[in-house]
C-alpha cells in the first residue's frame, strides 16, 4: 500500500466517525485532583450528564463524585475507569485522565510503523487491496490520510489532472480552493457534512484544543457560508451522502463505510478509521475499472 502523500478525498459517509479525542489544555497542574474535576465537569456536560447521571452509571455516589469534581477527594483508578466507561470516553483521554490524577497512563500509543503493529498494518493492508479498483484511506483522528490503496492515487489524479495535493488532511483537502475542491461537483454539500462532523466533535470534547483550531481553520477559507460557524446548520443531513467528482464530462459518484479496530488496547488503533469508497452507478464502476487498466498497462 501507500502512504498517501497529500493526494484524496472525502467520499460520502453514511456514518458519522464515532472517535472523539481531546488534548487538555488546561493550565492547571495535571496532578491535581482539581484538574481531574474540570476534565470531569467538561466530559460530563459534552455528555449532558447531570452528576446524578453519572454518579449511577458509574456505580458511584453523587456525594464522592461532587467531592471529586470539585477537587476534596482523590479518586482512585478504578474510581477513573468507571468514570471513564461510563463517559465513553477514547483511549487517549482516560490515559489524560489518569495523569491529571496523577497516575500513570494505561494505554501505550505504538506507532504504526512499528513491528509491534505488524499485525494491524496487515489487516489495513488487506482491507486496502480487497477495495481495488475502488479508492480506500486509512485516516486518524486528525483526518490525516495516512495510508491509501492504489484507486485512490489513481481516482485523485484523474480529477486534478495529475496535479498533487497539498495537503495530506482530507478536510483541508475538501476547503482549499487551491486543493480537490474545484473538483467536487456537489461542494457545499460535501462540505457542509464535514463541517457537521468537526462542530459535533469539538462539542463532544471541549477540551480538544486542537479539532477547535481545525474547525477554525477551515472555516476561514474563501466562501465558506457565514451560517456554518455554529452547530445549527439548518437542513438536517441525508442519511448517505454520496460525493460526485467531476473532470470534465465525467462524473464519479461515492459513497463510503467506515471500519474501525474493535476492543482497541492501543491509543493509535482506536483513532484509526479506514474509509472504503463504493460506486453509486454503473459510470462511475466502468470509470474506476478503466483507471485501473490504463495504470496496469502504464506500469
Amino acid at each position: 500500500m501507500h502512504d498517501l502523500s497529500g493526494h484524496g478525498f472525502a467520499c460520502g459517509r453514511n456514518r458519522k466517525m464515532t472517535t472523539m479525542d481531546t488534548i487538555a489544555s488546561h493550565s492547571s497542574s495535571p496532578s491535581t485532583p482539581a484538574h481531574v474535576g474540570v476534565l470531569l465537569r467538561e466530559w460530563r456536560a459534552a455528555r449532558r450528564l447531570s452528576q446524578l447521571d453519572l454518579a449511577l452509571d458509574a456505580g458511584l455516589s453523587t456525594r464522592h463524585l461532587s467531592c471529586v469534581e470539585t477537587g476534596k477527594a482523590q479518586p482512585s483508578r478504578d474510581t477513573i475507569a468507571r468514570l471513564a466507561d461510563a463517559l465513553e470516553m477514547p483511549l487517549r483521554e482516560r490515559n489524560a485522565l489518569l495523569m491529571a490524577a496523577g497516575y500513570a497512563p494505561k494505554y501505550p500509543e505504538t506507532a504504526l510503523a512499528t513491528p509491534e503493529m505488524a499485525q494491524v498494518r496487515r489487516a489495513i493492508e488487506f482491507i486496502l487491496a480487497q477495495q481495488e479498483p475502488y479508492p480506500a484511506f486509512v485516516l486518524n483522528r486528525r483526518w490525516d490520510i495516512l495510508m491509501a490503496n492504489p484507486a485512490a492515487l489513481r481516482v485523485n489524479g484523474f480529477v486534478m489532472r495529475g496535479r498533487a495535493s497539498a495537503h495530506k488532511n482530507m478536510i483541508r483537502q475538501i476547503f482549499d480552493p487551491d486543493d480537490l475542491r474545484p473538483a467536487v461537483a456537489n461542494w457545499d454539500e460535501v462540505a457542509g457534512d464535514l463541517i457537521r462532523h468537526l462542530h459535533d466533535e469539538v462539542a463532544a470534547a471541549p477540551t480538544d484544543a486542537a479539532a477547535r483550531a481545525l474547525l477554525d481553520e477551515v472555516l476561514a477559507y474563501p466562501g465558506v457560508p457565514t451560517r456554518w460557524r455554529t452547530r445549527e446548520l439548518g437542513t438536517a443531513p441525508s442519511p448517505l451522502l454520496t460525493t460526485v467528482l467531476r473532470r470534465d464530462h465525467h462524473e464519479l459518484r461515492f459513497f463510503s463505510t467506515i471500519t474501525t479496530f474493535g476492543t482497541p488496547r492501543d491509543v493509535t488503533i482506536d483513532e484509526l478509521h479506514i474509509e472504503c469508497c463504493f460506486p453509486v452507478d454503473d459510470a462511475t464502476t466502468e470509470l474506476c475499472r478503466a483507471l485501473a487498466r490504463d495504470d496496469m498497462q502504464a506500469g
